[in-house]
């Protein structure tokens, strides 16, 4: 099994956490993002991967997937301990919903390609600062809100066994630092994300602790 990923990468944290909670080998490829103006650009990628992004995993029997949430439910399934997803089906309904409030809301638009745009328009770094940090705000608030009223409380986002939910939080909290979002108006959601990174899967798979890193 491969992955292509880069140190930096949001999306490949989330693989590189579930890699590691389910004990399962992959050879790392690193794809620098701004190297010689992005190697995700090169002919030799985008042949691999289209749409020039990270990450890609590339199956024991060579299939290629893209999208992180997609490869993280086809490792659940493919090597289903420790589960990602709660046993019924509203609990699944659940933590996707909560999954998706950060991969699907949040993340998108504070990708890298995003903030690139935004600068070639002519906005300055405080003004990008400025737009990652509201967005980051606004999706770790409304998921304080949510998991503060849900019907299924515990340690985690969803009760006291580590999901999908999870590792897709964890990883934003490196562009909330990055970019200086204020999360005083959720507590809980910063205490559920320092507890996870007391699990030694996900402080392996920090991105200062990759092989690639630039720290």
């Amino acid at each position: 099994m491969k992955v292509y990923d880069y140190w930096r990468s949001g999306a490949s944290f989330r693989v590189r956490i579930a890699l590691n909670l389910k004990n399962i080998s992959a050879e790392q490829i690193s794809i620098h993002l701004s190297k010689d103006g992005g190697m995700q650009h090169s002919d030799e990628y985008k042949a691999i991967n289209p749409q020039e992004l990270l990450p890609t995993l590339i199956t024991e029997d060579g299939h290629r997937l893209t999208q992180s949430m997609a490869i993280l439910e086809y490792l659940d399934e493919i090597y289903p301990e420790p589960a990602l997803l709660p046993a019924d089906p509203i609990g699944k309904a659940h933590v996707r919903s909560l999954a998706n409030i950060i991969a699907a809301d949040t993340h998108p638009i504070q990708n890298l390609r995003v903030l690139q745009k935004l600068k070639a328009s002519g906005w300055d770094q405080e003004q990008v600062n400025e737009w990652v940090a509201h967005w980051i705000e606004l999706g770790f608030n409304s998921l304080e809100k949510i998991i503060n009223q849900a019907d299924v409380q515990g340690q985690y986002l969803y009760g006291d066994e580590i999901t999908l939910a999870d590792i897709a939080l964890v990883p934003q909290m490196v562009n909330a630092k990055r970019f200086g979002a204020d999360l005083s108006g959720c507590p809980r959601v910063v205490e559920t994300i320092e507890r996870l990174l007391q699990v030694p899967a996900f402080d392996k798979a920090q991105p200062q602790n990759q092989p690639d890193a630039e720290v």
